[in-house]
């Protein structure tokens, strides 16, 4: 074929695919999908409205609901909280920054002791299960309390008796125990191929571990992390137990005052509209990677 005639024959398909036409088959075949995606957006949208309207009329035909309204849900009294309320969430936010990193760094020195290889390492290895194990079980407020209570009693020398100080730590160290776990899975998952390869290129343990397993692993366990992130965030307002003055502990003071319930319910809200944009983020990272798991984007 001649360069002339294969010009012919490309123009000749480029005409073609500029007439082509998608077959009555194809077009009936996207009108029902299109028809399909409406009704079901109309079901949705009609159980939605039919949900929400039996919702609303239980509530307010409740005998209690006149007094319920003025006590949790008054709008007097949501205006003179929400001043305090997020004054006071400055301080939960200051938590949540900073106790995130500590927990995040501790968290992984204690799984990369759990996973440490040998027996010379049983010692560490012991003692972080130890560490882990007994976080996990001891519920947060009560480590709450021995911490913010039980500290200041010994009267240690240098020892800070601050409130914020001492609900931090007792959130760093039970939060702490929770991510280690999260990132020994993550450090487990990696194959032992991985380790094998990079001893075999000349790397040591130590270089293996930084440079081959530890970021596969915690790109597998981020959104894991990112949930524990969002627990910890809303855990932030049990420092109110030790007289911080957080979000939860303003609305106290200004419940206990006018005895009205609705700067918890402020407090709370508050706190809902921080962890929502979080969850949808943490849900989001998370759809993001398991598309890429199944493209083999990651390994």
């Amino acid at each position: 074929m001649t360069g002339a005639q294969e010009t012919a024959e490309a123009a000749h398909q480029d005409a073609a695919s500029d007439h082509y036409r998608p077959s009555e088959r194809r077009l009936e075949r996207e009108r029902y999908k299109r028809a399909r995606a409406r009704r079901a957006s109309a079901v949705a949208a009609l159980s939605t409205l039919v949900t929400g309207t039996v919702l609303y009329l239980v509530i307010t035909g409740s005998p209690g609901w006149q007094r319920t309204r003025e006590t949790f849900f008054s709008a007097k009294y949501a205006r003179i909280a929400l001043p305090d309320v997020l004054d006071g969430l400055l301080l939960n936010l200051r938590l949540l920054a900073v106790c995130g990193v500590c927990v995040l760094v501790l968290g992984l020195l204690l799984a990369v002791a759990r996973t440490l290889r040998g027996p010379v390492f049983f010692p560490v290895r012991a003692l972080a299960t130890a560490y882990t194990d007994f976080f996990r079980g001891l519920p947060l407020i009560i480590c709450l309390l021995i911490v913010v209570f039980g500290v200041p009693a010994l009267r240690l020398q240098g020892v800070t008796t601050d409130p914020v100080t001492l609900g931090g730590t007792a959130l760093v160290l039970t939060y702490s125990a929770y991510v280690a776990e999260v990132f020994r899975a993550g450090i487990e998952s990696v194959h032992p191929s991985q380790r094998a390869a990079a001893r075999s290129l000349g790397l040591s343990s130590a270089r293996t571990l930084r440079y081959v397993v530890l970021p596969q692993a915690v790109r597998r366990v981020v959104p894991p992390l990112l949930n524990d992130l969002v627990s910890l965030q809303k855990d932030t307002g049990l420092v109110s137990i030790a007289g911080a003055v957080d979000a939860v502990y303003a609305a106290q003071i200004i419940a206990g005052k006018d005895f009205n319930y609705t700067p918890y319910v402020v407090a709370g809200l508050v706190f809902v509209a921080l962890t929502i944009p979080m969850t949808r983020f943490t849900d989001w990272v998370t759809a993001r990677m398991d598309r890429r798991r199944a493209q083999g984007g990651t390994v």
